[in-house]
């Protein structure tokens, strides 16, 4: 091999300092992430974001509510309790100069005995909520039984929860990670330097976000993904590339010599394993909905920087240290260890039938419980019970919308106008096609609210001046020139699967006049069709390739088929964990629903994460390979020499992804779960069990490739 140093290792002091100006620059930047954040994610272009817009700003629906929660004191009397409300919303109303005020004092629906709520609404969409948010409690916390909710609140919520989590997360995964660093490579100095290049990816990816944030609309949830897989891959890369490093050191390499080959061999494997994770999150850009583009930007964000660190910071950072990276050293480098791990090995390929069964029975009884999922939309519920923007939110809800019907807004255009015979003909006409559903309990009209059932004679009622008069609050509500307001009311909950079905064929209908339809139900089907409508063109993307890909790299066709099925079959087996974990509610978990993000999520960040170790240990494997041809000797070696590395990886992987188990925001406490759980099941039953067998099983097949010239030449010199 080419023995001359590379650009990184003669320039490593300009190298350093770039980094170091990087890590000053985009930190500085990187502290305004949190406040450029907003909303979970869950928006996608379509017929509901047109409806929501023409109902702010044609129908005056408000662009922000706030909910205020009244809860009656024993000793409280009911006047003093109509008091307290009315108190209340008047401080409210002189501080924050809300659009309207909906009070349960008119309102008796929002009024039972011991509780009330009222809605505080904000029309104009530049308001900034968060100053209004600390008003309204600054009011209200100077009172007893009085608690605030609404959208806006949960959304300040949830960012201030994914901030604490983030914290939380970290003094958890790091301690953690500089422990199993530790007992991976021995010495202090070494076991510090894949933190110091985690934490300058973080530092320079969330500047870069925040600079994205300014013309991207960023989630709030990016504050948890971004970190979880910037530190989990910036550490796994550093620990490979270093214990690489440390063996050519202790073959008797110089520094320079033990740099450039390790740059050459982890460097292949890194480049190899991060192009198919940046493929895996780069896949889910296909689908139109915004929390999965943030996560796309956000992980192929720190990815590139964790990537480029390792093989350009990590280097100098090691030809600056020398032999001191070597220093403090707490453990001895432990010849059995390989030995062991090589016994292992051999237990396991002489037994390739027996084990690959085994395992694979273990897989399948995973994978049962994924029939019983149920994926839903998060919304309050995403909070942890401790936040009273939650238990406000469900106290709400328990109260007053548990027999609520759930509403399409039905927005319908006519050149020629609606309130002539023939656009109330049309409107009676529309109002019948609703009703005969079996789902609609009501689509509210000029007919409805004024009993008329003949449009020519509610067309001569509009013609008179007095009757005209008294319907004008209701025409003001539902008709705006052209535009034609039809609440629809069904009597079905919005997520359920009839109410989707309903408005997803109403939009397929032809109807006399232009109709978009809204509401949640139409929110919901437009989220649920994108996901399931683009997931075949996803998971078509990531396995074709990543099948070329690991073609590329290993010159095999067989060894790319096999791991992408082994990854499908044991990433099954991860989702029939989590909904036994989650929806079972089983150690302590509060139950809940499967997230919707998460199958498309932890498929795609999974598939290509665990690739990561399949390209370590088959490159070793193949190295061994090409000095010996023989299969089975490459395949003990591989698995020897690297088995503690990998191990030691994908335990730091499951240590920092694992760690947000520990937090409050339920989706990411599912993703960073579903990551730590794949990990776990790849780094043991399919890199310990299944790799080993079927490499056994196919013998020197796994190395077939068609049109291959001649014998490949190792070159480990």
């Amino acid at each position: 091999m080419n023995h001359s140093p590379s650009f990184v290792i003669r320039s490593w002091k300009f190298i350093l300092a770039l980094w170091l100006i990087a890590a000053v620059t985009f930190g500085f930047f990187a502290a305004k992430l949190p406040s450029k954040l907003e909303g979970d994610g869950f928006r996608t272009d379509g017929d509901y974001e047109t409806v929501q817009k023409e109902l702010h700003d044609t129908f005056d629906f408000p662009e922000n509510t706030l909910l205020v929660l009244f809860e009656k004191n024993e000793s409280e009397s009911e006047n003093a309790f109509r008091s307290k409300i009315e108190s209340t919303l008047t401080s409210i109303d002189g501080s924050v100069s809300p659009s309207a005020i909906d009070s349960p004092i008119e309102n008796s629906d929002w009024m039972e005995a011991d509780i009330a709520y009222a809605a505080v609404h904000f029309e104009d969409e530049s308001i900034a909520m968060d100053p209004v948010i600390e008003n309204v409690r600054s009011i209200i916390d100077q009172k007893d039984g009085i608690s605030l909710t609404g959208g806006p609140v949960i959304s300040k919520d949830i960012n201030k929860a994914s901030q604490d989590d983030l914290k939380r997360a970290e003094l958890i995964g790091l301690p953690v990670a500089l422990i199993v660093l530790l007992l991976a490579l021995g010495s202090v100095v070494a076991s510090v330097l894949p933190l110091i290049v985690g934490g300058v990816t973080i530092v320079i990816g969330f500047g870069i976000l925040s600079f994205i944030a300014d013309s991207v609309d960023l989630a709030i949830f990016i504050l948890n993904i971004a970190p979880m897989l910037g530190l989990a891959l910036s550490i796994d890369f550093s620990l490979l590339f270093i214990n690489r490093y440390k063996e050519e050191r202790a073959n008797g390499r110089t520094i320079d010599e033990a740099l450039q080959i390790t740059q050459s061999k982890s460097g292949h494997s890194i480049l190899f394993s991060a192009l198919c994770v940046f493929i895996g999150l780069g896949s889910v850009l296909l689908i139109d909905i915004d929390i999965f583009k943030n996560v796309a930007i956000g992980g192929m964000t720190v990815i590139a920087i964790a990537v480029i660190a390792s093989m350009t910071l990590l280097p100098a950072m090691l030809k600056l240290l020398g032999d001191r990276v070597d220093k403090w050293q707490i453990l001895r480098p432990n010849p059995d260890a390989s030995n062991r791990w090589r016994t292992f090995a051999g237990f396991v390929m002489k037994r390739p039938v027996l084990i690959a069964l085994l395992a694979l029975v273990i897989l399948g009884a995973g994978i049962i419980p994924v029939k019983n999922m149920n994926l839903a939309i998060p919304a309050a519920d995403s909070l942890p019970k401790t936040f009273e923007s939650r238990t406000a939110y469900d106290k709400i809800e328990e109260a007053f919308m548990q027999d609520a019907a759930s509403t399409v807004y039905a927005v319908a255009e006519r050149k020629d106008g609606w309130l002539n015979e023939e656009g109330l003909a049309v409107i009676k006409d529309l109002q019948g096609e609703f009703e005969q559903e079996k789902a609609v309990s009501e689509a509210e009209t000029l007919f409805s609210i004024s009993g008329q059932t003949d449009p020519a004679k509610l067309a001569a009622l509009l013609e008179n001046p007095q009757s005209s008069a008294q319907l004008q609050p209701v025409i003001d509500g539902l008709i705006k020139e052209d535009q034609l307001l039809l609440p629809i009311s069904l009597n079905v909950e919005a997520d359920s699967d009839a109410a989707q079905t309903l408005v997803r064929n109403w939009s397929t209908v032809d109807w006399p006049v232009d109709i978009a339809f809204g509401g949640q139900p139409k929110f919901n089907q437009e989220l649920y069709d994108e996901i399931f409508n683009k997931v075949i063109p996803v998971l078509s993307v990531i396995l074709i390739s990543t099948f070329f890909i690991l073609m590329i790299a290993f010159r095999s066709i067989l060894i790319p088929l096999k791991a992408i099925l082994m990854n499908v079959i044991s990433l099954g087996a991860t989702f029939g964990v989590l909904v036994w974990l989650f929806q079972g509610g089983h150690f302590g978990m509060e139950p809940a629903d499967i997230s919707l993000i998460l199958p498309v999520l932890v498929f795609s960040l999974v598939f290509g994460l665990s690739m990561d170790y399949e390209v370590f240990l088959i490159s070793r494997i193949r190295e061994y390979y090409l000095e010996t041809r023989d299969n089975t000797y490459a395949t003990v070696e591989g698995l020897a020499s690297t088995s503690k590395i990998i191990t030691s990886a994908a335990l730091i992987m499951i240590v920092i992804t694992g760690a947000f188990a520990f937090t409050g925001v339920v989706p990411v406490k599912q993703i960073g779960i579903g990551i730590a759980v794949a990990i776990a099941i790849d780094a043991t039953i399919v890199r310990l069990l299944l790799v080993p067998s079927l490499m056994k099983l196919l013998g020197t097949a796994n190395w077939w490739m068609p049109f291959k010239r001649s014998p490949e030449k190792s070159s480990l010199k």
